[in-house]
């Protein structure tokens, strides 16, 4: 194993000290692992709050920040941050107009920020919380009950963010949070298994001439095994995947192809102009898009697609200012 880290125990804080030293838009709290904006919280405005286990990057961190969130929590790699991270973030965060978790269907993450959002009750913080479930691949696992939150994640954080520093309600943030969530699909391919520096082996056996259809962000199985083949035809797989739950005819859809961390631009890049012509043979329309690494998993080969189906409001929200390590636009 090669990896550019100085000591397996260190990687996570060696990360956020690099993100601190990186970006002075942001306040980093190693020791609680909680990322903020700089200067505090907004007067009026509710505070967004996402988390989960390190390894995903620009995942959570790198959408902390002007139309996005308000704070990101990291845990070890590919483990979930605890209650009491979780509480810091929420009352740092808390301007009194109320917090909304936007928390990604594991089951760690679920109870913990469960947990934490009473203990920020107790204190006097409304808090309220979207669970992203947009993975069509598998229902129900050992990670989690119901489906796995993926790439709507981004999603949501970035329109539920415009609606947020639109100073609305909690219950409005929450309301968009949660039709993004319902409007989104997502499903995962993997190439390559990823190697946790701890374990300092891949993550799962998969042939070189085998591919995981549906994998999991943290190396989970997917729906079955299948021989490697061209773009076009994994393309298929993922998107025949998410039109037969929810169709795209007709409909003007926001597509993210995300790279899950070993996987160059160029055959991203391929595997878009598949995405997009399967999606137009279907009767969509793609008015936005993204192309890159948003989620990833660590050093895993493969790609997901996530498509939402967008409304007038919903795209107007999608282009609002943002200013993030991650995403970037209207500045």
């Amino acid at each position: 194993m090669k990896k550019v880290i100085n000591a397996v125990e260190d990687v996570v804080t060696d990360a956020l000290a690099g993100i601190a030293a990186a970006h002075p838009g942001l306040s980093v709290d190693i020791p609680n692992k909680v990322i903020t904006r700089a200067g505090g919280p907004t007067a009026g405005k509710v505070g967004l709050i996402s988390g989960g286990g390190s390894g995903h990057e620009p995942l959570h961190g790198g959408f902390v920040g002007l139309g996005m969130l308000d704070a990101a929590c990291a845990g070890e790699i590919f483990t979930s941050p605890v209650p009491d991270q979780m509480l810091v973030a929420t009352k740092a965060v808390s301007s009194g107009a109320g917090v909304l978790h936007i928390v990604k269907n594991y089951t760690g993450d679920v109870l913990n920020f469960q947990m934490a959002a009473e203990l920020a009750r107790d204190e006097g913080i409304e808090v309220e919380s979207v669970v992203v479930n947009d993975d069509v691949a598998v229902e129900d696992s050992l990670w989690t009950a119901g489906r796995r939150g993926t790439g709507a994640t981004v999603f949501v954080e970035k329109i539920a963010g415009a609606v947020a520093e639109q100073q609305a309600p909690l219950k409005a943030v929450l309301d968009v949070a949660t039709d993004v969530n319902k409007r989104s699909r997502s499903f995962g391919i993997a190439l390559t298994a990823c190697t946790t520096p701890s374990s300092g082996k891949p993550g799962f056996d998969l042939p070189n001439d085998e591919v995981e259809l549906g994998v999991g962000i943290h190396g989970e199985p997917g729906r079955r095994r299948a021989k490697h083949a061209a773009s076009k035809e994994l393309v298929n797989v993922a998107v025949s995947a998410i039109n037969e739950d929810l169709s795209l005819a007709g409909q003007d859809v926001l597509v993210m192809l995300n790279g899950l961390g070993g996987t160059p631009l160029i055959e991203l890049y391929v595997a878009y102009d598949d995405a997009a012509r399967q999606i137009a043979a279907l009767g969509g329309r793609i008015t936005r898009c993204l192309v890159g690494n948003y989620i990833t998993s660590l050093d895993m080969s493969g790609f997901t697609v996530t498509v939402c189906r967008l409304t007038d409001e919903l795209t107007g929200l999608w282009d609002a200012t943002v200013n993030t390590p991650a995403l970037r636009w209207g500045i």
